[in-house]
């Protein structure tokens, strides 16, 4: 009979490996099995052990998915502050191959078209108001936007640069082709373009169908195609059949893991990070302005002329400008 001082006999230990199974990864891993995984290296369960610089990368991983999912691993180690190898270790010590199957993870749970994307980031304002609202946010905003027209600034490269504004002054036919938030874009650029050179306008501006539209341009001919993560579909499309049709396109979006990064003949990325519920135009829109400031300059007179007759116009329409 046991004595009143003993202890029962613990149970086997199935409970507790329940409750703390390792987490294996691989390559069907999802976002949720990562963050489960991530908790157990935090309280020192599991197999899986990180040291403080790597576990800190991985918590910023999963805080950013949006950006896990779509940037390349360079831009990834450039925002962390690391080196890319560093990156690829991580994803080997979790159990991946590499960093492409770490990221896929990322991927797939945005692979519906990030059908949750405007209202993950409308979510965080919530979080964030502790720093302070109204004006106090907007200048955090107006800080982001500035460190993305830096970031747009180190990305660029002036060679592709000087070849666009050569290829939108100069190609016959110029089209522009942008939707949802970046209908806007595509509107002042086609309508900037406008003021200097004839036979250029947004792609589908007479709403006979994006395929009509393709049909009215020439082997040769230059389409500008704008789009960044969740990436439109059609847009997406479209630049996939003006390319094969030998239609130059050239691409704004944002990341080299970008869709229409890989389908444009020129990409420029534009960083979009920013506490807005959407994705942030500010450099699109600085890219876009300094683009239309050098065609202006490389047109010289004949663009000096094409501006002198637009104001004509308007004075006899008796209009304002």
């Amino acid at each position: 009979m046991p004595s009143r001082d003993s202890k029962p006999a613990t149970k086997p230990s199935t409970e507790r490996s329940a409750r703390h199974r390792p987490v294996r990864l691989g390559e069907s891993s999802t976002l949720g099995d990562l963050k489960e995984l991530a908790a157990q290296i935090q309280a020192g369960d599991g197999d899986v052990r990180l040291g403080k610089r790597s576990l800190r990368v991985l918590m910023a991983l999963l805080e950013s998915p949006q950006a896990s999912a779509v940037a390349s691993i360079s831009e990834l180690a450039g925002r962390l502050e690391v080196n890319p190898s560093t990156l690829t270790r991580l994803a080997q010590r979790l159990g991946f191959d590499g960093f492409g199957e770490l990221q896929a993870v990322f991927r797939r749970d945005l692979a519906d078209g990030g059908e949750h994307f405007y209202s993950d980031l409308a979510s965080r304002l919530s979080t964030d108001r502790d720093q302070g609202q109204g004006v106090a946010r907007l200048a955090r905003l107006g800080r982001q936007e500035s460190a993305n027209f830096a970031g747009l600034l180190e990305r660029l490269d002036a060679d592709d640069y000087d070849r666009v504004v050569e290829l939108l002054a100069l190609a016959r036919r110029v089209r522009v082709h942008g939707q949802r938030q970046f209908a806007s874009l595509a509107q002042f650029m086609a309508y900037g373009l406008g003021m200097l050179r004839a036979d250029t306008g947004e792609l589908d501006a007479g709403h006979q169908g994006v395929a009509d539209a393709l049909a009215q341009l020439d082997e040769g001919d230059l389409l500008v195609v704008i789009s960044c993560f969740p990436y439109t579909t059609s847009v997406l499309e479209t630049a996939r059949v003006a390319a094969r049709a030998g239609i130059r396109v050239v691409a704004l979006t944002d990341s080299e893991s970008s869709p229409l990064a890989r389908v444009a003949e020129y990409r420029f990325l534009v960083p979009t990070d920013s506490l807005f519920f959407s994705n942030a135009m500010g450099a699109f829109f600085l890219l876009a302005q300094g683009l239309l400031t050098e065609v202006a300059d490389r047109l010289g007179d004949e663009g000096l002329a094409a501006l002198k007759r637009r104001e004509r116009m308007i004075r006899e329409l008796g209009a304002s400008l």
